[in-house]
């Protein structure tokens, strides 16, 4: 198998696993992961903030770590990667809002490749216009704008993962083994025992 180049889309206040696990298990099996913010390069730190879930009506936010990006996203160029993945939490937020952000996961959608996205990382896939008649999950409070965007929205647990056509959708990280398993399908990587 050879390695596969994978854009990793955060940015500040992404959920800190939903960054930091799938950022460094892609890189643990080999893949190439360049790690972009909008208007941050190659060096540059973003916040995280770490959600979970303990018993209110939503999830609860604490302070992460500091991820530092290891590509600009202004350098980053949609054609020469195998894939795309997109990290939750509030960043896709406010990414949705910037054209750029939103013409890349066109371009990956429109070429077929792989997108792997978790949590709040459908809002940029509901703003892109790119997931009309799929399955895809997302953490419930994003299901109206998985619906308005012409997905069918994917009530799945927690710790599950979908694949429909080239997206891997997932609602939170607790889904990560399942989520990855399943991207790592879509790329062809082969891990043996």
């Amino acid at each position: 198998m050879a390695a596969k180049k994978i854009l990793f889309l955060t940015g500040d206040f992404a959920e800190d696993y939903e960054t930091m696990v799938p950022f460094q298990a892609l890189q643990a099996v080999g893949h190439v992961v360049d790690a972009v913010c909008p208007n941050k390069k190659a060096g540059d730190r973003i916040k995280t903030a770490i959600h979970d879930f303990e018993g209110d009506q939503t999830y609860t936010e604490k302070p992460g770590h500091q991820f530092t990006l290891n590509a600009s996203f202004d350098d980053a160029d949609p054609r020469q990667y195998d894939a795309l993945a997109i990290a939750g939490g509030r960043a896709p937020e406010y990414l949705r809002l910037n054209p750029k952000v939103i013409d890349v996961v066109r371009q990956f959608a429109e070429a077929g490749k792989p997108i792997a996205a978790v949590c709040h990382g459908a809002q940029l896939l509901a703003a892109a216009d790119v997931i009309r008649g799929k399955r895809i999950s997302a953490y419930p409070a994003c299901a109206p704008e998985v619906k308005l965007a012409g997905g069918e929205y994917a009530d799945i647990p927690v710790d599950a993962a979908i694949t429909d056509a080239n997206f891997v959708t997932a609602p939170a990280w607790p889904a990560h083994p399942e989520w990855l398993r399943q991207f790592l399908v879509l790329l062809g990587t082969r891990i043996e025992l």
